[in-house]
């Protein structure tokens, strides 16, 4: 079965990390949520980094602030892909957070989301695990059928609003 792991470096980072939780749920795929720290528990870190395929984990999600260094941590002990979700900061508005993610050195690739982007990283996980899953491939074409449909059902109404103009 097809399994994600979402941590985050802090539980206030909760409200950013829970989008990503939910829509992996909502495609029936396992997820499993941890706090914990690259700073403070660097040792958690380590251990969960190098043990994260043999419990099964497939893609791991990193919401992180400021320095950010949960992403670049874990994937420096993994081969698996890491996805960096940056947190918004109080100091550059995430910015800090975005740029300590994107600023990996050469062979520890982590992919980066937009600040507070936790959705896209879920959705993001789940297109990585398409690949290998058919039925998670099928549930992302249902997604994007159902978000083209409601665009064009928004550019209907205003052609209709617009008409009465």
């Amino acid at each position: 079965m097809a399994k994600i792991a979402v941590i985050m470096g802090s539980k206030s980072d909760f409200s950013v990390v829970k989008p990503a939780v939910s829509i992996i749920k909502s495609f029936g795929v396992e997820v499993e949520v941890r706090v914990i720290s690259a700073h403070r528990t660097p040792e958690e870190a380590h251990e969960f980094s190098k043990s994260a395929k043999k419990n099964g984990v497939e893609v791991i999600i990193c919401a992180a602030g400021k320095a950010a260094h949960l992403g670049g941590v874990i994937a420096a002990n993994t081969t698996l892909p890491v996805i960096g979700l940056p947190v918004k900061t109080d100091m550059m508005g995430g910015l800090d957070s975005l740029l300590s993610i994107v600023q990996m050195p050469s062979g520890i690739p982590v992919a980066t989301v937009g600040v507070n982007g936790g959705e896209n990283a879920g959705l993001l996980a789940l297109q990585i695990l398409g690949i290998k899953y058919p039925d998670v491939a099928e549930k992302l074409s249902e997604y994007k059928s159902k978000m083209r449909d409601k665009i064009n059902a928004d550019d209907s109404a205003l052609q209709q609003e617009l008409e009465q103009l």
